[in-house]
């Protein structure tokens, strides 16, 4: 569903991700994670065609991103930290909108089921300047979700949300992992991607310092502790990678 080889991204002469190669099947969630500027956000962007990739190849349910934009686009929902809405347009006239964009049928009942689903009927008719941050993201999710993609990318997912909206959004993403959605989820909340991710990548200075099923992570960086946490894998894992301008020295 998500194929990714040989992924570099370049601000001038600051290589933001170096050579990223990995896969995303159907019905997996992979956990995107690493230090502050470690390059998730990037990758995401890039992966969603938001910016262009300086070398390496992308696939989204087949579509190479570079050749087939807009059919590879069809097909995927990416979701920034940053809820993006229009100012003077309705909870439900958001939904409408986006449902003219991608010519979707029967939009109306999909509407309300994503509206009930992520406790916004009660809002259908307010505006963003009514809706609370946390609100304001279920909103943009809705919005994502309304076209039924099977690749979608979460950035920070739970901001803004309060418990119920929490254990809402979970819910929300399990169940279209069942469904055979690949999902890839960058946060820094460790807790989040141990309940819900099937598999971890774990970036630094972006480059790639772990990745597989969680259980092979937590094997690779924990032989000494195998009920070690998800934190205490990330540190060592971090910690024990080279910067990457060592590597190229090297």
């Amino acid at each position: 569903m998500i194929e990714v080889e040989g992924l570099t991204k370049l601000y001038g002469d600051f290589v933001a991700v170096n050579d990223l190669s990995f896969t995303v099947r159907a019905g997996e969630v992979l956990g995107l994670v690493g230090p502050n500027g470690a390059g998730k956000t990037t990758t995401l962007r890039c992966l969603a065609g938001v910016i262009p990739a300086a070398r390496g190849t992308i696939r989204v349910v087949g579509h190479d991103l570079r050749v087939a934009a807009v059919a590879a686009k069809q097909e995927l929902a990416y979701f920034p930290d940053e809820p993006r809405l229009f100012d003077y347009l309705t909870v439900r006239q958001h939904l409408n909108f986006t449902a003219r964009l991608y010519h979707v049928r029967d939009d109306e009942r999909l509407a309300e089921q994503l509206l009930a689903e992520l406790d916004l009927t009660d809002k259908a008719d307010s505006l963003p300047t009514e809706l609370s941050r946390g609100m304001k993201q279920k909103l943009a999710i809705a919005c994502g979700l309304l076209h039924s993609p099977k690749v979608i990318f979460f950035d920070e997912p739970l901001t803004g949300l309060d418990p119920y909206g929490i254990r809402g959004m979970k819910d929300a993403i399990l169940r279209r992992a069942k469904e055979g959605i690949a999902i890839i989820i960058s946060s820094h909340l460790l807790h989040l991607v141990d309940e819900i991710c099937s598999h971890l990548l774990i970036l630094k200075q972006g480059r790639k310092v772990a990745g597989g099923t969680l259980e092979e992570v937590r094997s690779q960086f924990a032989e000494s502790a195998p009920d070690a946490s998800l934190e205490e894998v990330f540190f060592r894992a971090t910690a024990e990678a080279k910067p990457a301008a060592e590597e190229v020295k090297a």
